[in-house]
C-alpha cells in the first residue's frame, strides 16, 4: 500500500481531514485555524469524505489555501505542502504544526455577524477528535496564558472551596455554575478555569449544551491546596 493510502486508510481524525476541493476560503480558514490552535493536523485535498481518492487540481486549491491563511486568518497560519500521485489523480497534502502564535481567528463571513459589531467578525476555533468547535472564551485565554508568563494571580477563598468540592465529586459544571459557585464575575471566572487548565487541574469538554468543566487531576488540585500556585511556575509558555 503506497504511503498516501496509507494516511487516508486512517479515517479523519483529531490530526487528519479530508477535503474534496476548496470552494471557500473563508470555510477552509475555520480548520487551518483549529489544527493550529489545538495539536496541528494535516488536510488531504483530493479525498472524498470516505476516504475514495477523487484527485484534484493542485495550484488551484494550493492559490485557495494560501487565500484563506493569509487574508482570513489573523494572525496567518503557516502551513507546508506536498503532492502525493494515487494513479494519475494527485492528492494535495497541507500540513499545519501547532502554532507558536495561537490563538489564531478567523474572519467570519458576513451573513454570520449579527450584532453588527465588529469584534465579532474574528472568532477562534479548536479541533476535536474529527470536528471543528468554536472556541471558549476560557480557551481563548488558556491560548493566550501557553503564550506569556504573566497570569491573573489564584486567590482562593471559601467559594473556590466549595467550588473545588463540587469538582471533587465528580461534577461537571457549566461556565455560569462555575461564576456562581465560586462568586465571581464571568471575565475573573474566565481567569480562575484559564489558569486552572493550564496548571493541569481542570479540562473542559465539549457536548451538545457547550463547555462543561471538570476535574482533571485530583493529584495537580491537592498540590495546589498544599503548595499554592508557586507550585505550577514551572508551567512556562509553550
Amino acid at each position: 500500500m503506497s504511503y498516501i493510502l496509507r494516511m487516508i486508510a486512517e479515517g479523519e481524525h483529531q490530526h487528519q481531514d479530508f477535503k474534496l476541493r476548496v470552494d471557500d476560503p473563508q470555510k477552509i480558514a475555520k480548520t487551518l485555524t483549529a489544527f493550529a490552535n489545538t495539536e496541528g493536523g494535516r488536510l488531504l485535498i483530493g479525498v472524498r469524505d470516505g476516504g475514495e481518492v477523487a484527485g484534484c487540481n493542485v495550484e488551484e486549491e494550493f492559490h485557495m489555501l494560501q487565500c484563506a491563511a493569509q487574508m482570513h486568518c489573523k494572525p496567518e497560519v503557516a502551513f507546508e505542502s506536498q503532492v502525493w500521485k494515487h494513479g494519475y489523480l494527485s492528492v494535495l497534502e497541507i500540513k499545519v504544526p501547532r502554532s507558536p502564535q495561537r490563538p489564531h481567528y478567523v474572519e467570519l463571513p458576513e451573513r454570520a455577524e449579527q450584532t453588527g459589531k465588529s469584534k465579532d467578525r474574528w472568532q477562534a476555533f479548536l479541533r476535536k477528535n474529527d470536528k471543528i468547535h468554536k472556541a471558549s472564551p476560557v480557551m481563548i485565554k488558556v491560548w493566550q496564558y501557553e503564550m506569556r508568563m504573566d497570569r491573573s494571580e489564584f486567590r482562593y477563598d471559601e467559594y473556590v472551596g466549595r467550588l473545588f468540592k463540587r469538582w471533587r465529586e465528580g461534577q461537571q459544571l457549566r461556565f455560569p455554575q462555575v461564576a456562581r459557585t465560586a462568586r465571581m464575575a464571568f471575565e475573573d471566572a474566565e481567569d480562575l478555569l484559564a489558569l486552572l487548565t493550564v496548571w493541569g487541574i481542570v479540562e473542559g469538554t465539549y457536548g451538545k449544551q457547550g463547555y462543561r468543566y471538570g476535574l482533571a487531576s485530583e493529584e495537580a488540585l491537592s498540590l495546589l491546596e498544599s503548595k499554592g500556585a508557586e507550585a505550577f511556575r514551572w508551567k512556562h509558555a509553550g
